[in-house]
Order: C-alpha cells, then sequence, then structure tokens
C-alpha cells in the first residue's frame, strides 16, 4: 500500500508541539528544494532504502478564501463609501448625495460588480491547490487592494469630477475562471462558448479578460488612479501567466505552440 509522506490528517510534529500544525509544515527532500506534496508518496519518489527529510516552518497560515474575501470584500465597502459620500471624506455640504454625471453611476456599477463577481467565485468556482497562505501576505495585499480602491473611488466619485467624452464596457472573466477550475492538471482548450475561444492564442485568457476589464475601466472614467492600477496590475498578471504558461509547456508536450501567456503574438 503506498505510504503518504504527509497528509493533513495525520498529527505528525503537531503531537509533539502544537504550534506546528499541518498547514504550517513544508516537508523536503533537499533543504532548498519544493516542498512535498500532500498526494505524494513514498514509493515514487527519487529515494532509496533510506531517505533524509527536511522540515522547515512556513509560518502562521490563513485560509485562502479568508484571504480572498477580504482582498475583494474591502475594494467593494470602500468605494461604496466614497459613491455614497458618506460624512468626513468631502466637504459636509456633499455629505450623502449623489453626482450628477451619469458615468460615475456606470463606474460604481461596474466597480461593484467586479468584486461581487470575485467574491462569488471564491465561494463558489476557485479551486485552490494549496487550502493555505503566510498570515503576513493579507496585510500586503489588503494594502494593495483596498489603497487603490480607496484612491480610484476619491476621484471618480469627488464633487469636481468630469467625466470623459466617450465609455466603453466591462468585460467578465467568470466563465475563463469556471473552465480552469479543476485541479485536475490538464490541457484547457475552447468550448462552444465565445468566451473561451481566446484559448486558441493565450494560455491565460482570465488574465487577458481581466486586463482588457480594467483597461475599458481606465477608458470610462479617465482617470489617472484607475490607469495607474492597470498598469500595475497587468505587470503582476503578466509574471503570473508567464510562469503559469512555462508550467504548461514543462508539463505537456503536446501544449499548442501558438498560444502565448496573455496578450495574443506579442507577451
Amino acid at each position: 500500500v503506498p505510504l503518504p509522506v504527509w497528509s493533513p490528517s495525520r498529527p505528525c510534529l503537531s503531537v509533539s508541539d502544537p504550534q506546528w500544525y499541518a498547514a504550517r509544515q513544508s516537508i523536503r527532500l533537499d533543504p532548498k528544494g519544493k516542498s512535498l506534496k500532500d498526494e505524494d508518496v513514498l514509493q515514487h519518489l527519487p529515494v532509496g532504502t533510506t531517505a533524509t527529510f527536511y522540515f522547515r516552518d512556513l509560518g502562521a497560515q490563513i485560509s485562502w478564501v479568508t484571504v480572498f474575501l477580504t482582498e475583494y470584500g474591502g475594494p467593494l465597502l470602500l468605494y461604496l463609501m466614497f459613491y455614497f459620500r458618506v460624512p468626513f471624506i468631502y466637504a459636509p455640504k456633499y455629505d450623502f448625495t449623489t453626482s450628477k454625471h451619469w458615468v460615475v453611476h456606470l463606474a460604481c456599477m461596474c466597480h461593484s460588480f467586479h468584486y461581487l463577481k470575485r467574491l462569488l467565485e471564491t465561494l463558489f468556482v476557485h479551486r485552490f491547490s494549496h487550502g493555505t497562505m503566510p498570515l503576513r501576505n493579507i496585510f500586503k495585499n489588503c494594502t494593495y487592494y483596498w489603497g487603490f480602491a480607496a484612491w480610484m473611488a476619491y476621484y471618480i466619485n469627488h464633487p469636481l469630477y468630469t467625466p470623459p467624452s466617450e465609455y466603453t464596457t466591462i468585460l467578465t472573466t467568470l466563465y475563463i475562471h469556471h473552465l480552469v477550475r479543476s485541479k485536475t492538471r490538464k490541457i484547457p482548450y475552447p468550448t462552444k462558448n465565445p468566451f473561451t475561444w481566446i484559448f486558441l492564442l493565450v494560455s491565460c485568457p482570465n488574465y487577458t479578460y481581466e486586463l482588457g476589464s480594467w483597461f475599458g475601466f481606465t477608458l470610462m472614467t479617465q482617470c489617472l488612479p484607475v490607469a495607474f492600477f492597470t498598469a500595475v496590475g497587468f505587470i503582476q498578471m503578466t509574471v503570473w501567466a508567464k510562469g503559469k504558461h512555462r508550467s504548461y509547456l514543462k508539463e505537456f508536450r503536446d501544449y499548442p505552440p501558438l498560444r502565448s501567456p496573455i496578450l495574443p503574438f506579442v507577451l
């Protein structure tokens, strides 16, 4: 019977010291190597009759679901606070007033829909290969999402905000997230849904659509903080997309050669 190297249900080190709970334990064959997966078995590892395993403390952990709900719930609430102009944000005479520009209301609907979609994806769509992440990361991530949301919302909902002359619409990535939700590693291919056809050209269409939505939001609001957020997001999503693209190429020999990481034929 294959013997698992590690399973969260096994007490292991946590028996001798409760602080080493399962999620913060990393077991490796090499001190500088990658952590062994929960499903790895001893018989399939590159070891002989004896093996040395190295333990590393990953630090305090927090579930990915909690992280995402916090990351995405904050921007949603913060933006609405600026949209409804709650007291102490703008001058008192503007408290609980509404903008006369319809683009401001459209921007609020698009922004709210975007983060509501992300919250619903977190609860019902996403599947996480690792159940937790370091607790310290939530402060960094929340600073990024919450800070940019407040910065954008302040200017878009400002009483003196002047809307642009032309607008565009916002794209959605819900179906793409649903298509790649499985934990089973396989090459994603287009389906009958038109939103998946971009899989013919890119490895990470969810990032492509995400970039397109924020680019559209930038054109619609023509607000500098939104443009800056889009640029920073594009850089980060490009890093993630390239990493996933390399992973696909390494794992699947028959991976479609025409696909780019995030932008067709470009990047």
